[in-house]
């Protein structure tokens, strides 16, 4: 049975995690997410605001609220038997979306999803680390640093010692994609500042894009096929501080200036580009590999007729990483090649369909 891929959505109280999330159920395209909030204390304040939503695709069971605590210290306890529920049921969902609370770090949520009675059944396709490019590019961490503050000092669990920046720094250091939210409040140089400097430090093919209001394309999101949990030796704390780092997030104030944003901003385009028969499916993937590379493609993905094979090979495309394997025959499918560019707005489209056909 093919594991169910599960995105780790990180970042500080504010940044816009459930902003994001909201965006993303939103635009799910029929796609069924089932959501898993790691709330501190009872508040319930994102499983409010997403119950409330109204989205078809978002029903009042799919969405899993663990209030005890943070999930990485309840992860036998709490989160386990909550993966165990999704994943057993026989309406299994399409994706599963974890939203941890502020403080709480993703190396230790990522390290349970090898835990024995889940590993089999579940992967972790990305983890996602939401900032508020606002407060960092000030050289904060968070919209309101004494409100992250005194949530953390409102539960015993907690490290209270640990500064924020190092506490940002893990949350980077384990992220697949980075999303610079709140980008409209940045000048384009602030803005292209702070995407090279969080890129920098990061781990080598870490998208970091810009956004506003979490509006990112799902097919952007999810699907990232990372599998992180095989991969935690990369991603290792900076900071060995112990796991008990854990906040609420409710992330009201990215609600703020709700009313004064176009929601539609045309920030990411896609096109198809259609090819003839690859004669070389090994040296067409590093041609697309540097394709992407040059031209900042975000995801690729599609299939590709290969001279003599009547099977069709897949393509998917995460940043540098290209994937490729033959699916099916193409029966009466035309033998042709056909790949969907996604990217920021902006792309060259002819550029890159003459560096695809050379």
């Amino acid at each position: 049975m093919q594991k169910t891929p599960a995105t780790v959505v990180t970042g500080f109280l504010g940044a816009g995690k459930t902003t994001l999330i909201r965006h993303m159920l939103e635009n799910a395209n029929g796609k069924r997410i089932a959501l898993i909030i790691n709330e501190f204390g009872d508040l319930g304040v994102d499983g409010e605001i997403l119950r409330g939503c109204g989205i078809e695709t978002c029903r009042d069971e799919d969405i899993l609220e663990l209030s005890n605590g943070c999930i990485c210290c309840t992860v036998a306890d709490d989160f386990i038997p909550t993966m165990e529920k999704l994943l057993n049921r026989p309406d299994r969902p399409d994706h599963i979306v974890i939203e941890t609370s502020g403080l709480a770090l993703p190396q230790p949520l990522v390290r349970a999803f090898n835990w024995p009675g889940i590993s089999t059944k579940v992967t972790v396709d990305g983890v996602v680390t939401v900032v508020d490019g606002k407060a960092v590019s000030e050289g904060r961490f968070a919209h309101d640093v004494a409100a992250v503050d005194a949530q953390r000092a409102a539960d015993d669990n907690l490290d209270h010692e640990t500064p924020l920046s190092e506490l940002f720094e893990d949350q980077i250091a384990c992220a697949d994609m980075i999303v610079v939210n709140k980008s409209d409040l940045l000048s384009e140089a602030e803005a292209d500042a702070l995407v090279a400097q969080l890129g920098a430090g990061a781990r080598a093919g870490v998208q970091v894009l810009r956004t506003s209001m979490g509006a990112l394309p799902v097919s952007v999101l999810l699907g990232q096929g990372v599998g992180a949990e095989a991969d935690l030796d990369a991603r290792a704390e900076v900071h060995h501080h112990h796991h008990h780092d854990d906040d609420d997030d409710d992330d009201e104030d990215d609600d703020h200036d709700d009313d004064h944003h176009d929601h539609g901003h045309d920030e990411f385009e896609s096109f198809v580009v259609t090819l003839g028969e690859v004669a070389d499916p090994t040296a067409f993937a590093a041609r697309l590999s540097q394709v992407i590379a040059d031209h900042d493609i975000l995801r690729l993905k599609g299939f590709a007729a290969v001279a003599g094979k009547p099977m069709r090979l897949t393509i998917q495309a995460v940043g540098p990483r290209v994937d490729s394997y033959f699916d099916r025959p193409f029966g009466t499918d035309a033998r042709e090649t056909r790949l969907v560019v996604i990217g920021q707005a902006g792309l060259d489209r002819g550029a890159i369909e003459g560096a695809l056909a050379a």
